[in-house]
């Protein structure tokens, strides 16, 4: 009877708060901010180049450091892409949250502070989704 009780304890807790990492946003919301926040170093649409960041579209899905014409990529960030890590909603989340917190010597980490804000996070990723290659 315990075990039953605990194994329902934990599916109750999982529906309350197993649900995804963060909020659909809102990408019109996401365009405004990633203009403010991420368009001084990185490009999105049509004819995108790389900047001091690389181009952005498609990222959502795209493996790290997977450029080709970008050559500023630290080391940590070739070690992701070496290691096949792919730009999920999750970890772009992650990453501009904090990007000092997760490659410490990467050009972000040292020029971006990140994004505090979840929604603005999640609005950002929206925005990003609509993207594509």
């Amino acid at each position: 009877m315990r075990k039953v009780l605990c194994v329902v304890a934990g599916t109750l807790m999982l529906a309350a708060f197993g649900g995804p990492a963060f909020a659909e946003g809102d990408a019109a919301k996401g365009k405004e901010l990633f203009t403010t926040k991420c368009g001084i170093c990185h490009q999105v649409g049509p004819g995108a180049k790389t900047l001091v960041g690389p181009e952005l579209n498609g990222i959502v899905g795209r493996k790290a450091a997977s450029i080709a014409d970008f050559p500023s990529y630290s080391a940590g960030m070739k070690k992701l892409g070496d290691d096949g890590y792919v730009w999920t909603e999750e970890h772009i989340d992650t990453w501009i949250t904090d990007p000092k917190a997760m490659i410490p010597d990467s050009m972000m980490a040292l020029a971006f502070q990140g994004v505090p804000d979840a929604a603005e996070r999640a609005d950002i990723i929206a925005y990003l989704k609509t993207l594509s290659q």
